[in-house]
């Protein structure tokens, strides 16, 4: 009966994970953000800015909102990140400034401070219940692509909703974000394996010291993944002008922000396929060449012929994403596996503060192109020396 229990939960919390990934990430305003921010006088350091605010909030709650996770319960953090999520794009629809902006950003940065780990934690567990976390990269492939493929669908409708106004597609992600406060009422609570933890800040500091210090395996893992991260996220805020740059028509900008989503999909979907076949260390080898020559073949090159650039950064990005969230769910256990999620979003975030808003002044100041090779040489350094210190202590499995 106990089996059979767990098993129509792990539906039930899988159905909703799927629908809590649609409402984040089918994204109807990001393929005419930069034009949204440009017709309200925004500049690109000011684009920059905006989202290191949003980074910022999420650096600082990550680690906070992730132990909240691990000790409240994940269904009530996913909930109470719904809500803001909710909130913060009910604000953003009716703002024109850069500071009402920044309020939605603060707002919609604590919406996904709670939200992120703690639904990764949630499926890995909610496999454990039922034996099946061996099979975790598969299904939040799975959950990825679903995520990705509704990114994609947002990319054309929200180019369609934008010929009313820039500002329409606001309106209708509240409703899309709206979505998952239902969805984080359905989920179901798994059980918890490993210590149980007494709330308190010297846990949370015991924590962070073991990943950031304490265990060489943990600490790389976690070191490269966010690297990783790191460059993926700040690719995302140079595609669109990249467009501009080489003069692709804006009417195309939704056709093509889900046409490399859509690529993200395809290969975090069969992610666990590809890594069966070539085997941890050459799979992180690959995307990290990946995702470093991209930058700077995007730097050098001025034509639509940069676009295949980017569909392969996209590609390896689907790739990373999923395998190196496998590598940490393995080496931890449930009891403190939202926090240490949240870790790699903090450093992920600390990252982006740090070189965010320099990529934008850049940009401004010099060219797109320095900026995109300014990121290729920092990335691509970052990363090669993480990846090699990841690889010699093995730190994709627990042996």
């Amino acid at each position: 009966m106990k089996d059979k229990q767990d098993f129509f939960s792990l539906r039930r919390n899988l159905t909703s994970l799927y629908l809590v990934k649609v409402a984040k990430w089918m994204n109807l305003v990001m393929p005419i953000i930069v034009l949204f921010y440009k017709s309200n006088g925004m500049s690109m350091q000011d684009i920059f800015t905006l989202q290191a605010v949003y980074s910022f909030t999420l650096m600082v709650l990550e680690i906070p909102t992730g132990y909240f996770a691990d000790t409240a319960g994940r269904r009530t953090s996913i909930l109470l990140g719904s809500v803001f999520g909710f909130g913060g794009y009910l604000i953003y629809s009716m703002s024109s400034g850069f500071w009402q902006f920044a309020l939605a950003e603060t707002i919609l940065g604590t919406g996904m401070s709670l939200v992120s780990g703690a639904d990764s934690a949630m499926l890995y567990d909610s496999l454990m219940a039922v034996g099946k976390s061996g099979k975790y990269t598969r299904f939040e492939g799975r959950i990825s692509s679903i995520g990705n493929f509704a990114e994609a669908a947002a990319g054309i409708i929200g180019g369609l909703l934008a010929v009313a106004s820039l500002r329409t597609p606001y309106y209708f992600q509240a409703g899309v974000a709206f979505i998952a406060i239902p969805a984080a009422l359905f989920l179901r609570e798994p059980p918890v394996h490993g210590n149980i933890r007494k709330p308190g800040v010297k846990d949370v500091v015991k924590i962070v010291r073991k990943v950031l210090h304490g265990d060489r395996k943990l600490t790389w893992n976690t070191i490269f993944s966010a690297v990783t991260g790191a460059s993926t996220l700040t690719m995302a805020w140079f595609a669109q002008p990249y467009f501009h740059r080489i003069g692709l028509p804006v009417s195309v900008y939704g056709i093509a922000w889900a046409v490399l989503n859509l690529s993200v999909g395809l290969t975090a979907i069969t992610a666990w396929k590809i890594e069966a076949r070539l085997g941890p260390p050459r799979t992180v080898a690959m995307f990290t060449f990946l995702l470093c020559l991209s930058y700077v073949a995007l730097a050098f090159t001025d034509s639509y012929a940069g676009l295949s650039f980017l569909l392969i950064f996209y590609l390896a990005r689907g790739l990373a994403t999923v395998t190196l969230r496998n590598y940490i769910n393995v080496i931890t256990t449930s009891d403190v596996r939202a926090t240490v999620l949240s870790v790699r979003n903090f450093i992920i975030r600390l990252m982006f503060v740090l070189t965010g808003p320099l990529f934008g002044w850049i940009t401004d100041h010099y060219s797109l192109q320095a900026a995109l090779l300014s990121a290729g040489i920092i990335f691509g350094s970052l990363g090669g020396i993480s990846m090699i210190f990841f690889i010699r202590y093995k730190t994709y499995t627990t042996e």
